[in-house]
């Protein structure tokens, strides 16, 4: 592997080639369909804050304990988490280089799938055994 130190004429010079197109292209792509359709599932949060505003545990559970909602709400879950873990490898590719950033993304991706398992696992337990 090269470790070439991209300047400011690298990146002026549109013949430069640096980074993989491909996977630039496809996070792209994901970080705006993700974005798009946390923006769609917003009703169903917002349907969700207002229909639970005061309300105790017993109607808590029967709400997202349904499958009409519990269903979408544990999709919505892992849609956030891939979303989330895209934002923060922009934030982090921004100031980490090298093993650092390799080590950091490690515990970013870990952090995101712990976080969308307990979620989706929390909704799911809800949805099929109440």
């Amino acid at each position: 592997m090269r470790n070439t130190v991209i300047t400011k004429d690298m990146i002026a010079n549109p013949k430069t080639h640096y980074g993989n197109a491909k996977a630039s292209t496809r996070h792209f792509i994901t970080q705006r369909v993700t974005g798009a359709i946390n923006i769609l599932f917003l009703g169903l949060l917002l349907y969700l804050v207002v229909r639970l505003a005061g309300q105790d545990r017993t109607d808590m559970v029967a709400v997202i304990g349904s499958a009409w909602i519990g269903l979408p709400l544990a999709v919505l879950i892992a849609i956030v988490a891939v979303h989330m873990r895209n934002g923060m490898r922009d934030t982090l590719e921004d100031y980490l280089h090298g093993r650092v950033y390799s080590l950091v993304m490690m515990l970013n991706t870990l952090f995101c799938l712990v976080i969308a398992l307990a979620g989706i696992g929390a909704v799911l337990k809800l949805v099929f055994w109440g």
